[in-house]
């Protein structure tokens, strides 16, 4: 079976990657070839059949000369034209099966889809498609409005489980800023306005007057990041705030597993695969209420610096004296496959367990 992903490939590694470089490793470990389209302007992935196409004419070519069965599409925003109209051409390519996963959790509640029907745009080229996955409820719904058959609709959750690598040890910068603050804030995102990191960055000042030793890791990039350095240097508190950049994946876990407390502050947001990862890890989560964040998070209103002070101080000094790492599974990327075999109407392989991460 070769199945080919298009969508954005890391780094860096937000879950949409995640989830995607999870799926090419599970049909690896099931000797399944997983070619994949890069369609961000990140290039700086060198893994095998991993392919950058710098134009739609690349794309096409690629499109028509990778022998794929399934070709599986990740969307992680809006549906806007050229997204709208390469899934259009997917869908029409033949001998090939067409997937979409959205994983924009939070989509359904956009003004701009609450006309949706089966007869806009979008509604007629998900039509096409062979099965959509969802990665919540909500999303399962609008597609049903957008008229897809529900035979046809998934709700798989993006999540794949995850590990401390023994060989991922943390550069000494960050191993040295560990090593300084307790408690050690940590947050994994794009360095976008809907992230609101400068809440974050605000709030520690406070934070470290009821914890003197306080400090805030932030991964990730994105178009903020000048802003956002000018101001964690001029905040009295900025010392104490790591901005790192892009972080291997495999660094991240490692960091999230040493964290006293995991933050995930925002505007707009759907099921973060951080959070989840966070929740595995053991770590404490501390949330802005989006209506949709799975159980064991510590909720607070969005953009309340008070409430931010107030549940990290909470957190941090009811913290049990260890922590647990919970029990982990296949079952998500499980379900993928049995989607992937019910599409083509054949079985997949049955996974090597030698087989481990190979992207």
């Amino acid at each position: 079976m070769v199945v080919l992903q298009l969508g954005p490939y890391p780094p860096p590694h937000g879950g949409v990657q995640t989830n995607l470089v999870a799926i090419r490793d599970h049909l690896h470990r099931h000797h399944a070839r997983s070619p994949v389209l890069n369609l961000t302007r990140h290039r700086g992935a060198t893994d095998d059949d991993v392919y950058h196409p710098r134009s739609a004419r690349e794309v096409l070519k690629l499109l028509l000369t990778i022998d794929a069965d399934i070709i599986h599409l990740h969307i992680g925003g809006r549906f806007t034209a050229r997204l709208l109209a390469l899934c259009l051409l997917c869908s029409m390519l033949p001998r090939r099966r067409t997937v979409l996963t959205l994983h924009s959790g939070g989509y359904p509640s956009f003004a701009g889809t609450r006309g949706a029907g089966r007869f806009s745009v979008p509604g007629l080229v998900l039509r096409r498609m062979d099965a959509v996955i969802a990665v919540n409820a909500e999303i399962a719904a609008l597609f049903r409005r957008f008229g897809v058959d529900p035979s046809r609709i998934e709700i798989i959750c993006p999540y794949a489980p995850v590990s401390v690598r023994e060989d991922a040890v943390l550069p000494e910068e960050l191993r040295a800023f560990r090593a300084a603050h307790t408690p050690l804030l940590t947050t994994v995102g794009l360095l976008e306005p809907e992230y609101d990191l400068p809440l974050q960055v605000t709030a520690l000042q406070e934070i470290r007057r009821r914890h003197s030793e306080a400090g805030l890791v932030i991964i990730g990039s994105g178009s903020l990041e000048p802003g956002l350095r000018q101001l964690i240097a001029s905040d009295p508190a900025g010392a104490h705030v790591l901005l790192c950049g892009d972080v291997p994946h495999p660094l991240t876990v490692r960091l999230l597993s040493e964290t006293d407390v995991f933050l995930r502050t925002t505007l707009y947001d759907g099921d973060s695969v951080s959070v989840r990862e966070a929740l595995q890890l053991g770590v404490p989560v501390i949330a802005t209420d989006n209506g949709m964040r799975p159980a064991g998070i510590h909720l607070i209103p969005r953009s309340d610096r008070t409430a931010l002070v107030e549940m990290i101080d909470h957190v941090f000094g009811t913290r049990p004296a260890d922590r647990r790492a919970a029990a982990t599974t296949d079952e998500h990327l499980d379900q993928v496959l049995a989607l992937y075999s019910r599409v083509l109407g054949r079985s997949i392989g049955v996974a090597d367990p030698r087989i481990g991460s190979v992207s």
